[in-house]
């Protein structure tokens, strides 16, 4: 695990950014998250460890969301940063930036989540199915259906796969 560490620190951070949208609760999650795994006494292999720290990293998601209310959540998602900006000029980044977080708002919380995990946080399916407690070739099947449709949804805003 401590070679990867630094790594396994930025996919859980941007794992708790996806669900909370807010850069410093983010960091108190993640690093909660590790301590938690720590003070544990459980040491596995790095794929162990890193469902380990997902699993810790959801609950305090989860616990998080409980104290702050849904009212505070929507309220965290229309301010959050430019984490996810591309390249351009800044009136294409800003309707980049619209196009996938409508296209994202429309799917459900399971499919954006899978997104996050496979394509952002480059987390293996393997992993991801043992997360969700399920084979890794429905783990791929979810993600293929959550692509295209994602996919779709951008196609309607507009945006040609290119």
């Amino acid at each position: 695990m401590a070679a990867d560490l630094e790594t396994q620190y930025d996919q859980i951070y941007r794992y708790c950014y996806f669900h909370l949208h807010e850069r410093e609760l983010s960091e108190d999650i993640t690093q909660e998250a590790f301590l938690r795994y720590f003070s544990s006494g459980r040491r596995l292999d790095s794929v162990s460890a890193l469902k380990y720290l997902y699993t810790i990293a959801r609950n305090l998601c989860i616990d998080e969301y409980r104290k702050a209310g849904k009212q505070k959540e929507r309220e965290r998602r229309e301010a959050a940063s430019d984490e996810w900006a591309c390249t351009g000029s800044e009136e294409e980044r800003t309707l980049t930036n619209l196009a996938v977080r409508k296209a994202l708002s429309e799917m459900n919380e399971e499919e954006q989540e899978l997104l996050l995990l496979r394509y952002v946080n480059e987390v293996p399916p393997a992993v991801i199915g043992r997360l969700y407690g399920i084979s890794r070739f429905a783990v791929y099947r979810k993600l293929r259906l959550a692509a295209e449709k994602f996919k779709d949804k951008l196609r309607k805003e507009g945006f040609d796969e290119t």
